[in-house]
């Protein structure tokens, strides 16, 4: 009789940075979304192991900062990639193929919405609009716009990034 353990195992993370992070903030009062801000700032998200570290040493449970982590669209629980990709799917860009620049998008990645490459380069977001209609459709790699997008120039932009260190 042979039985299945999983074994399940925490995520081993270096809690200097978030430590550092917590002390900036330790007698202010309503520190936690600015603390949370900068732990993600300074891993890429929020790793399980700061959540309980900062519910201690602030003094707050842990389904507090559960509560806030998962009602702001901020906060991310997961590794990022390096370069957010967000395809901007609003009215503007809708109509003009967005759908397809995401399918194109989805192909050369291998990820769709809310995915992450394993090599942690690129996650893809969809976005309700990115405020830039007049360049329908669009896309956002970070804090680069790029605009009148089509299957080609998707390929171009792509290849910047990916040959980037």
């Amino acid at each position: 009789m042979s039985s299945t353990v999983e074994n399940v195992q925490e995520e081993e993370v270096d809690l200097t940075a978030a430590n550092q992070v917590i002390d900036k903030y330790l007698n202010m009062k309503g520190a936690l979304m600015p603390v949370l801000q900068e732990i993600q700032e300074s891993y890429g998200y929020i790793p399980e192991p700061t959540v309980h570290l900062t519910a201690e040493r602030l003094n707050v449970y842990p389904s507090q900062i559960y509560g806030v982590l998962t009602f702001y669209a901020q906060f991310h629980m997961e590794p990022r990639g390096r370069y957010i990709v967000r395809v901007c799917m609003g009215t503007a860009c809708h109509v003009k193929g967005a759908g397809r620049i995401g399918d194109t998008i989805h192909e050369r990645l291998g990820i769709g919405h809310a995915e992450t490459t394993e090599d942690l380069k690129f996650t893809v977001e969809h976005v309700a609009c990115i405020g830039a209609c007049g360049m329908a459709p669009v896309i956002m790699v970070n804090e680069g716009t790029y605009g009148s997008m089509s299957v080609q120039k998707i390929d171009e932009v792509l290849a910047k990034y990916r040959e980037m260190e």
